[in-house]
């Protein structure tokens, strides 16, 4: 039944998460809405309505069909124009950033949306050229359906006009760093729920070594099914490694306080997450480094961009700001049983060291970085007392001291 439960929960984040599930969702309701209206344009009450506002009824079908057509070729124009442009969008930021980033423009909610509604509309569309038919001495057409077919022709260009707004401006450089700063800073809310930060190492004696049965990125566990493992086994368990390591397939991944057979280490195993595709939700780490590395593209000499790195930069202090009096706990339990999860997280330091010494290494050149970097660092060493910041800032003023002297 686990096995079950996790395959269905596999399935649907992967479907919701899907460009093509807001979409999908949106054509089927507008197919249902054209159902709808025509069942309620052949009805009596439908048709007394036409009596009652003769403008609304279309007596000639070729009157009909030309609206209709009119309005499905426009609307598949509106629809390749606008996504036409999402693609180059979407190439020219990952040219110019990160292409780590693609997801943060590709799962955008408003664009499903937008697509999700012309797609419906011509779906619409097309399913009224189906009920337009003769019947004895007369034609069957549904002028109310097309009259509402017009009104939502009409939406989508207002739509449209729209869309060309919000696509120039979600595509600008601190609107991207903002969203995966945002994003970043829920998933460490989520995750950072301590205030002390544990610094002993922990004394863990294990009888079995749990082995990767796949490749991919450890990005933390099924806090569930994980729990009801060494509830049920009467076991602790130990993570070897942080979340954010990429872990071989055959490689020591948990040690396990209790001797376990091959289908309690197969049963454990389903509730540790290995990923070829990160998350920022399960990892705020891979947050950092996509910030950290649109920061180093944007200092490439082929972009030359410094103000771009220097928003990245400003992004990922404030997220160690918030990091460095919010840590992430190092045991998960369950009331009444004494059985713990031992988990093996980054500290300040060395995501300090991983996320902010490349860009320095990179941009220790530039003037304009190296005054944001004396300015910023000097405000978080108010807040930590950590190493690799005073290391960090003692570089940082002896390359200004040196240039002054220049």
């Amino acid at each position: 039944m686990d096995k079950i439960r996790l395959w269905i929960i596999a399935k649907y984040q992967l479907i919701v998460s899907s460009i093509a599930f807001l979409p999908g969702v949106l054509s089927i309701s507008f197919l249902i809405l054209a159902a709808a209206l025509f069942l309620f344009d052949i009805s009596e009450t439908g048709q007394q309505f036409k009596v009652d506002f003769s403008w609304l009824n279309i007596k000639d079908p070729s009157t009909a069909r030309s609206i209709l057509g009119a309005i499905a070729g426009g609307v598949i124009s509106l629809t390749v124009f606008s996504f036409s442009m999402v693609m180059i969008v979407l190439n020219q930021a990952a040219s110019q950033m990160s292409n780590r980033i693609l997801d943060k423009l590709i799962g955008n909610r408003f664009q499903q949306i937008v697509l999700g509604v012309y797609i419906g509309t011509i779906v619409y569309t097309f399913f009224m050229f189906s009920t337009i038919r003769e019947t004895g001495n007369s034609f069957q057409i549904p002028s109310l359906s097309i009259f509402i077919l017009t009104v939502i022709t009409v939406f989508d260009i207002f739509l449209f006009i729209y869309f060309l707004h919000f696509i120039t401006q979600s595509v600008k450089y601190d609107v991207i760093i903002d969203r995966i700063e945002s994003a970043t800073f829920e998933g460490m809310k989520l995750f950072c729920k301590s205030n002390t930060e544990v610094e002993e190492e922990t004394k863990f004696v294990y009888h079995t070594v749990i082995r990767a049965s796949k490749s991919g990125v450890f990005e933390g566990f099924d806090t569930k099914e994980i729990m009801d493992f060494c509830e049920e086994n009467e076991c602790s368990i130990l993570a070897i490694y942080p979340m954010g390591t990429f872990i071989l397939r055959g490689q020591p991944v948990l040690k396990c306080s209790q001797k376990l057979s091959d289908i309690q280490i197969e049963n454990v195993l389903q509730g540790v997450i290995l990923s070829r595709q990160e998350s920022v939700i399960r990892n705020y780490e891979y947050g950092l480094r996509q910030l950290s590395e649109i920061a180093l593209k944007a200092l490439s000499p082929g972009i030359n961009d410094p103000g771009t790195a220097i928003i990245s930069f400003r992004a990922i202090i404030d997220l160690f700001g918030f990091r460095a009096t919010h840590f992430p706990p190092s045991t998960l339990t369950r009331e009444k049983i004494p059985y713990l999860l031992y988990r093996n997280e980054y500290s300040f330091d060395a995501l300090f060291e991983r996320v902010v010494f490349p860009i320095w290494d990179y941009g220790k050149e530039d003037r304009m970085l190296r005054q944001e970097f004396k300015i910023l660092l000097d405000q978080l060493a108010l807040i930590i007392a950590s190493p690799p910041v005073f290391k960090l800032l003692e570089l940082v003023d002896e390359k200004i001291a040196s240039e002054t002297l220049d």
